[in-house]
């Protein structure tokens, strides 16, 4: 038993996940991190909607995994990567490698925090 709690998602803290009909496009210091028309939109409770990318849309040589990690009772451990930008862009990228059922789509994606990123949405 790891201790943590686990909640699922509901009225009180929706969860909704979706594909993004469009492309998203994101950029660290001019450099092209990821390019995917395979984006899902995850929106949570009141938080600004998230675009999660597929890794295989991603160039992952650019970037460099961390030790950072956090916890989310709603869908499990994030791991974190570092984006070639140095300091800036540390630990600017997290993934659930292993997300509770309830967001099992977001597995084998990517987000990234919009302030060390550059993220250009065509709808």
């Amino acid at each position: 038993m790891t201790g943590k709690s686990i909640r699922i998602p509901g009225p009180d803290h929706p969860i909704t996940i979706a594909p993004f009909d469009g492309r998203v496009t994101v950029r660290a210091g001019g450099r092209l991190i990821a390019e995917t028309t395979r984006a899902l939109t995850l929106k949570e409770a009141s938080y600004p909607a998230v675009y999660y990318i597929p890794r295989a849309d991603a160039d992952m040589a650019t970037l460099e995994r961390s030790t950072h990690e956090t916890y989310c009772p709603y869908k499990g451990d994030a791991s974190y990567f570092s984006l070639p930008t140095g300091e800036e862009g540390k630990n600017g990228v997290w993934s659930y490698e292993t997300p509770y059922v309830a967001v099992t789509e977001i597995r084998d994606h990517l987000a990234f925090y919009p302030d060390k990123v550059e993220i250009a949405v065509q709808a």
